[in-house]
């Protein structure tokens, strides 16, 4: 199997650290983050991995040079020229993606301790395009999914939205949060091709390759009718935090630290 993650953000709200770092390498009690990531990866097995950059990119590639790619198979996908977000990164990033089996798609700075064989084998069991760690978290955007886990829809219950057009939470629905982990079938990748070429089409601005700035989330509600879109969440209790604000790298620090580490190898 294969794997990305998504290193390119901005992280504008961690604030100072920010300004001369790229967020993946905030560290958590001593380990950075897209260490921590790449270590979860290699310790379910997986050891070709994809690692998309743009804020200050050459911190990454330097970071992961003197580390010896932590004994991986790494590639590094390029966005310096055009930042592309979740879903022209992962479009981006697919030519080093190819295979018959499915991509693990971890955001770098989502810090969980679940069980990754366990939600590639439930991927692999339903036959889904994509499957999406979800969990009742409090939130303002919601994905919205048919009693069988199938996706059905998205809300934002502050204002009211919801998408894709024609969709109305129904009772009996599951509301729940995306957690930043997801696993792809291969066939995923000519359904995003097709997402982006109806986005140039209609105006939108492409980098050298093609490939246009969205969101792989817009992409999930877009498609979602069209796609097998199931949810995941894990049958026992794990650790979850989005570091990407103050407050919440403040917490990560606590839950993980060194009597308490996301993976063993840390």
């Amino acid at each position: 199997m294969k794997a990305l993650v998504f290193a390119a953000g901005l992280g504008t709200r961690l604030g100072d650290f920010t300004k001369e770092h790229p967020k993946a390498l905030v560290d958590v009690d001593g380990t950075p983050m897209l260490a921590r990531v790449l270590l979860k990866l290699r310790d379910a097995g997986i050891t070709d991995v994809t690692v998309n950059v743009y804020h200050f990119a050459q911190q990454i590639k330097d970071y992961l040079a003197a580390n010896s790619n932590f004994g991986m198979n790494l590639h590094v996908s390029d966005e310096t020229g055009m930042l592309l977000e979740t879903g022209g990164g992962m479009l981006a990033a697919a030519r080093y993606l190819d295979s018959d089996e499915p991509v693990v798609v971890h955001n770098a700075d989502i810090l969980t301790d679940f069980p990754l064989a366990e939600m590639i084998a439930r991927h692999r069991a339903t036959g889904a395009d994509a499957t999406l760690l979800v969990a009742e978290r409090d939130t303002a955007r919601y994905i919205m999914f048919a009693p069988d886990g199938r996706m059905d829809g998205w809300t934002n219950i502050s204002t009211g939205q919801c998408r894709p057009d024609g969709f109305m939470p129904q009772s009996g629905m599951l509301r729940r949060a995306f957690g930043g982990v997801h696993v792809v079938s291969p066939r995923i990748f000519s359904a995003l091709a097709g997402y982006n070429d109806a986005l140039v089409d209609a105006g939108a601005t492409a980098d050298a390759h093609g490939v246009s700035r969205f969101s792989i989330m817009d992409f999930y509600i877009d498609c979602c009718r069209e796609l097998q879109l199931h949810a995941y969440e894990p049958s026992q209790p794990y650790r979850w935090c989005d570091i990407g604000k103050p407050d919440s790298l403040a917490r990560a620090r606590e839950l993980f630290s060194k009597n308490g580490n996301a993976t063993g190898d840390l």
